[in-house]
C-alpha cells in the first residue's frame, strides 16, 4: 500500500513539473502511426505478390508473370504514392491541354 501511494505521488509531480515533457510525442502520434501501418502494409502488399509470382514461375507461365509483375507496380503505385500519380496526371493533363 505504502509502495503504491508512492509511486502515485512521484506519478503525480511529474505530471505537475515537466508536463509539456511528457505530452511532446502527443501531436505525432497519428503520424507515426499512419506511417507504421503503410510500412506493414507494404510489407504485406510485398508477400503477396511474391507468393503469387512463385506460383507464376512453378507452373512456368512467364508472360502472365511479366504482365502480373506490370499490374502489381501499377496498382502498388497508385496506392502507395498518391501523391506522385497527381502529379503525373497533372503533368499529363498540362500537356495534353493547352
Amino acid at each position: 500500500m505504502r509502495s503504491l501511494l508512492g509511486a502515485l505521488l512521484a506519478a503525480a509531480i511529474v505530471a505537475l513539473v515537466a508536463p509539456a515533457a511528457a505530452l511532446a510525442g502527443g501531436n505525432s502520434i497519428g503520424s507515426n502511426l499512419a506511417g507504421l501501418l503503410r510500412e506493414y502494409a507494404g510489407e504485406l502488399y510485398t508477400g503477396i505478390v511474391a507468393i503469387f509470382a512463385l506460383f507464376f514461375l512453378v507452373n512456368r507461365r512467364f508472360t502472365e508473370l511479366v504482365m502480373f509483375f506490370c499490374a502489381a507496380i501499377v496498382v502498388g503505385w497508385l496506392v502507395f504514392a498518391p501523391g506522385q500519380v497527381a502529379e503525373a496526371a497533372k503533368a499529363i493533363a498540362h500537356q495534353v491541354l493547352p
